[in-house]
């Protein structure tokens, strides 16, 4: 057996359709489940989180990291300070 664990699931994650450790017969389905998946909550989810996928053994762990502030390093954006 195959599972797809979510490493937290923040609020985006249990308002979806997906449920946590889904489990599969065949690799292949559980790793394209897990890509499938990674990309939704990376698209379409509320941006504050990235998504990414980790293989360990028959586990394949979708992890969640804050998503970096964007800096503009002071600059407005007017284009006038390069």
């Amino acid at each position: 057996m195959f599972t797809i664990n979510v490493e937290k699931e923040c609020s985006c994650f249990k308002k979806s359709a997906y449920d946590n450790n889904m489990s599969f017969s065949s690799k292949n389905d559980a790793l394209t489940q897990a890509r499938l998946m990674e990309s939704h909550m990376n698209q379409k989810f509320c941006q504050k989180h990235l998504f990414y996928t980790e293989e360990a053994g028959n586990t394949f762990t979708i992890r969640v990291e804050e998503k970096p502030k964007e800096s503009n390093d002071g600059c407005c954006g007017g284009g006038h300070c390069s």
